[in-house]
């Protein structure tokens, strides 16, 4: 029998789900919300960042008043919650807004994407990231599979944090270990997560050419204390 995603993520029956780090977050935010949604949940979609306008799926609410999306909110269908928009970008709420509409609506689901690397396949955040609202019940922190082996500088998001904390330089490649420290750092991929959310780590992009370093990475990963479990994607 195969688990769904919600399954594997370990996700209960009413979340705020963060989505942090890089490599498929928004594919991610995208499966999460269809799966929920497929099985008669109750589940809202949205960012703390922006987001490419093509990324956003129908329907919309653009407003977060919770009366407004309590009255687009049903059963079965994923709503986006956005705040507006500029070219070629959605932008999202201010996190104390994801607070409220989990607070103040029948979402089941709330799921936010709160973080932004753009192409890079992993992240290591600036001072002013991630944003991750306070009351998120579980934070998913993404690292895209490809990122193994390829030098630091052709993967990494704010290079220069990612150097910091690995030791590494922008030519050297990155490696389970060296990966494992971006992600389980306090400045790293743990930056910014309320202490009592669960922490789970999804390894995205798996194919059968990285799926060694990727156990390998997941073995290290499992171990940290921080993180409630590590679940692997394949490429879609």
């Amino acid at each position: 029998m195969t688990v769904s995603l919600p399954g594997r993520l370990g996700l209960r029956d009413r979340e705020l789900v963060s989505i942090v780090g890089a490599g498929g977050k928004t594919t991610l935010l995208g499966l999460l919300g269809n799966d929920l949604a497929a099985t008669g949940g109750r589940v809202v979609l949205t960012t703390t960042t922006r987001m490419a306008t093509n990324q956003i799926t129908e329907p919309v609410c653009w407003s977060d008043d919770p009366a407004r999306v309590e009255e687009q909110i049903r059963a079965g269908v994923a709503l986006f919650v956005l705040g507006g928009a500029v070219p070629g970008k959605v932008t999202g709420l201010v996190s104390e807004s994801v607070d409220v509409l989990f607070a103040e609506t029948s979402a089941d689901f709330v799921i936010v994407e709160a973080d932004g690397a753009g192409p890079w396949l992993i992240k290591a955040p600036d001072l002013h990231e991630p944003v991750i609202p306070k009351t998120s019940t579980s934070v998913v922190i993404v690292v895209g599979a490809g990122a193994l082996g390829r030098p630091l500088g052709e993967v990494a998001h704010r290079i220069g944090v990612a150097e910091a904390l690995t030791g590494l330089g922008a030519h050297d490649p990155v490696t389970p270990e060296s990966a494992a420290k971006i992600l389980t750092h306090d400045r790293g991929g743990l930056k910014g997560i309320p202490s009592r959310a669960r922490v789970v780590m999804a390894v995205s992009n798996v194919t059968p050419d990285n799926e060694v370093a990727v156990a390998e990475l997941a073995e290290i990963l499992d171990r940290s204390p921080r993180v409630d479990r590590c679940v692997t994607i394949p490429r879609l």
